[in-house]
């Protein structure tokens, strides 16, 4: 009796009710035994029961198992083709339990592609392409703005975009999941820096390069939204350093259409005092309007009067190198950043998934990312040539071959 006791305690652990015409129960699992699944895709495995400890094995080219999770769910995912034996156990005094089941991993029926295929978020900060890089019209919702990026940048689309002064940013992810290959670049971003002609200038990497932060975030609950995930920065050559700010918080408020213009017309300014911000540093100042672009510089879309960003601040990277504010030369940083470097220097435009850190710092090691997050990342103003912005064109997975052509600005 004791035996068929303990049975039973097992049997009603694992079993699932399902109603059906007949009213009979119906024992699940939570797990099957042969899954097929195209690469780059995931699968989340959620056992229908509970113990102590789990444990998620596969089975290595050699036959060993390979510990791969120690979590009560876990998320299948590949990047090439095969067959995957694995095994689930829960280690449990009362309901102990190992299941084999194998993955097989295809390729996808249709052909993946290397470019962007979602906007999710364009929430930019104000500046001066703002509202017509891309062009809002009157009525534009987000909804309508988020899909004129998508125009503008997904596939082979190369049209720039701008993200304004800090922390404003876009969201976009592509059709299949961005793998982390160890010990390589995983995805590169384009957007328009270049080096001044100058040739001292030039030797030293400066010219206009508006570095953008990027941030990183896999689909961990599975709803193919960047929603309740968990966002990682990709930290960049300067993430470590003293001068470069974490925490960093700013509030933009919305023009006063009847608020007096003051003027700086050396240096092409028709407003300094255009659009007020302040931040959580103490700090407070203007994005100011200048003559060669007299459209609204505040997102027109948006209903709210006050705009926060938060995130990391990179410190100041331009100089007035003529020292009367008429030529300022903005100074690349060595790599991890997205306007950062010319399109032509492909590996500088490059990421590493490996690089991203949680909000401590500490590395995190992620499987791949559905979301890719870039945000301008410095709150800087160089006289005529104004706000700090950076700018995009495009973006690629480098890890799916490229089987059209696109011309990158230079």
């Amino acid at each position: 009796m004791k035996i068929l006791k303990q049975i039973w305690t097992l049997m009603a652990s694992m079993v699932l009710i399902t109603a059906c015409t007949q009213d009979i129960p119906t024992v699940s699992l939570g797990i099957d035994d042969i899954y097929y699944l195209e690469r780059m895709k995931s699968y989340k495995l959620t056992p229908a029961f509970t113990g102590q400890e789990y444990r998620w094995t596969m089975k290595t080219a050699s036959g060993k198992d390979s510990l791969v999770s120690t979590e009560s769910t876990y998320i299948f995912l590949q990047k090439d083709e095969g067959t995957y034996d694995m095994t689930f156990e829960i280690i449990d005094p009362v309901t102990p339990y190992k299941h084999d089941f194998r993955f097989i991993v295809i390729h996808e029926e249709i052909e993946y592609s290397p470019y962007i295929a979602h906007i999710y978020e364009y929430r930019p900060a104000p500046g001066q392409f703002i509202n017509t890089m891309p062009e809002y019209k009157a009525g534009d919702t987000e909804a309508d703005m988020c899909k004129k990026v998508e125009e503008s940048i997904s596939g082979t689309n190369n049209i720039m975009i701008s993200l304004g002064a800090y922390g404003g940013y876009v969201t976009f992810g592509f059709d299949h999941t961005v793998m982390n290959v160890k010990g390589e670049k995983d995805f590169m971003v384009l957007g328009n820096a270049f080096y001044s002609d100058i040739g001292s200038y030039k030797e030293k990497k400066g010219g206009s390069c508006e570095p953008g932060i990027v941030m990183v975030a896999f689909d961990k609950n599975q709803n193919g939204k960047p929603d309740k995930d968990e966002w990682y920065e990709l930290a960049g050559s300067e993430y470590y350093k003293p001068s470069t700010k974490k925490g960093y918080r700013i509030t933009y408020s919305r023009p006063d259409p009847d608020k007096k213009p003051i003027a700086d017309i050396s240096n092409g300014l028709t407003d300094v005092t255009y659009i007020p911000w302040t931040d959580n540093k103490g700090g407070e100042g203007y994005v100011s309007k200048n003559m060669f672009h007299e459209q609204n510089y505040y997102p027109l879309w948006l209903e709210e009067d006050e705009l926060t960003f938060e995130g990391t601040l990179l410190p100041p990277n331009g100089v007035d190198e003529s020292g009367f504010g008429t030529y300022w030369v903005l100074y690349s940083y060595p790599w991890g950043y997205v306007d950062n470097h010319p399109n032509k220097d492909a590996d500088l435009n490059s990421f590493d998934i490996d690089w991203a850190v949680d909000k401590e710092g500490n590395p995190v090691h992620l499987p791949g990312v559905d979301f890719i997050r870039v945000y301008t990342g410095l709150n800087q103003y160089c006289g005529r040539i104004g706000e700090t912005s950076t700018e995009i064109t495009n973006a690629r997975d480098l890890h799916i071959q490229d089987k059209s052509t696109i011309i990158p600005n230079p």
